[in-house]
């Protein structure tokens, strides 16, 4: 079992820059593939990014793409997602996910496929 953290979110103004961190407990981290996901009031949970056991392989939304990277420290515990030129769009609270995939280099594509979730950290951009 794995325990997620989300930290890092805040309001910021359009166009600015934020790192969200997920620090997840436990010592078999390397056998999770990661996802952060965003869910907008009255919105279903999205996925945004993913990143696979082994840190080589990358998923993102068509919404995101180029301003916004996944990556991961395994010897650190730690998924991080970083946000550029943000929009009002990407208004939402963000989650961290896990899945104990048996696939080393493959990220985790849909949400039923992740076990484990945090409880969220809220990133608001105003325009």
């Amino acid at each position: 079992q794995v325990q997620l953290v989300e930290s890092g979110g805040g309001l910021v103004q359009a166009g600015a820059s934020l790192r969200l961190t997920c620090a997840a407990s436990g010592r078999t981290f390397r056998s999770y593939a990661m996802g952060w996901f965003r869910q907008a009031p009255g919105k279903e949970r999205a996925l945004v990014a993913a990143i696979s056991r082994s840190g080589t392989r990358t998923y993102y939304a068509d919404s995101v793409k180029g301003r916004i990277t996944i990556s991961r420290d395994n010897a650190k515990n730690t998924v991080y997602l970083q946000m550029n030129s943000l929009k009002p769009d990407d208004t939402a609270v963000y989650y961290c996910a896990a899945d104990q995939s048996p696939a080393l280099f493959a990220p985790t594509t849909t949400r039923s496929g992740y076990d484990y979730w945090g409880q969220g950290t809220q990133v608001t951009v105003s325009s």
